[in-house]
């Protein structure tokens, strides 16, 4: 191989191992990780007393904000992997119920699941929830706040177990299509979800088929991730858990693939629900910032002006 095609080549597996990382914020703890997975199962956690210690009082005052809201359901979105570098912040999102089964303000989202190599939904606490970062020392997290009728479709929808399982697809890939049934991340079942509650499904049609239509309908049109190497083709037999098949042949030349995102589930409910509430939440060793509106935080965990700061002891 010369260097020039070496060169395309890294370009190409780092391009599809950041994809990876976009739709493997939802993947299941493995003691072993399957082959189809393999190293993206076997993160290892690395969490020491302190850093527990911050989870737990972060997922706490989120918490807090939630039951403070008097709402019953809320979009939740996690940071993952480390994804600053191509200025994203969120890969992971999931619905926060006060009702669910498994407790006040879990977590009902799809996951990968390592062992059995399949999609799963998973109800998890908000402080296992939020220990998904790669980050020992930084965490971000935003909730959307709905309007009641929004909100109470989202919940009645996300607890309706045989909708929540039509929904969910077969077969699992990171950099799923938004408009095809072929394959599904986690943040395309939320989307999808959505679709469910706040339009009306034709039962004569599969659930999935007619989620996308709608969402069609209502101009969801999430920008291209850009991937710059022709060797994607190539490159994505080495990396686990992607696939492009699922892909316009155009989106495929022009090497920019649409893929749902927190940040697009984000954007489309603030479009079409613009009665919505937005609190993002961080923290760092020092501090817990809590910033309300839909205007992001800025780098790091600072503070500006009208955040509420709440120290570590």
């Amino acid at each position: 191989m010369t260097p020039r095609r070496g060169r395309s080549l890294r370009r190409a597996l780092a391009g599809l191992a950041w994809l990876a990382a976009v739709g493997l914020g939802g993947l299941a703890p493995a003691h072993a990780a399957s082959s189809a997975a393999g190293r993206f199962c076997d993160r290892p956690a690395g969490l020491d007393a302190a850093r527990q210690d911050r989870v737990l009082r972060f997922a706490a005052v989120v918490k807090q904000e939630l039951e403070r809201s008097g709402r019953s359901v809320a979009l939740i979105s996690r940071a993952g992997m480390d994804l600053s570098r191509f200025g994203i912040r969120y890969s992971h999102a999931g619905i926060s119920l006060k009702a669910s089964p498994n407790g006040p303000w879990s977590v009902r989202q799809l996951y990968y699941a390592c062992d059995e190599s399949r999609s799963r939904l998973f109800d998890q606490g908000m402080a296992g929830f939020l220990l998904g970062s790669d980050d020992p020392v930084l965490d971000h997290a935003s909730i959307v706040l709905l309007p009641e009728s929004d909100g109470a479709a989202l919940a009645r929808t996300s607890l309706d177990p045989r909708l929540a399982l039509d929904l969910l697809a077969a077969d699992y890939s990171a950099n799923a299509y938004v408009f095809s049934t072929r394959y599904q991340n986690c943040n395309q079942w939320v989307m999808e979800l959505l679709a469910a509650a706040w339009g009306r499904l034709d039962a004569s049609r599969p659930a999935r088929d007619e989620a996308q239509r709608w969402l069609q309908a209502q101009g969801y049109a999430p920008a291209p991730v850009a991937i710059d190497s022709h060797a994607l083709m190539f490159a994505a037999q080495f990396v686990p858990l992607i696939h492009v098949s699922d892909h316009p042949r155009d989106d495929l030349y022009a090497m920019q693939l649409r893929i749902s995102l927190p940040s697009t589930i984000e954007a489309f409910v603030h479009q079409h629900v613009p009665q919505a509430e937005r609190v993002e939440l961080c923290h760092d060793d020092k501090h817990i910032v809590v910033h309300r509106g839909w205007a992001p935080l800025g780098a790091g965990c600072e503070a500006g002006p009208g955040d509420a700061v709440i120290p570590f002891d």
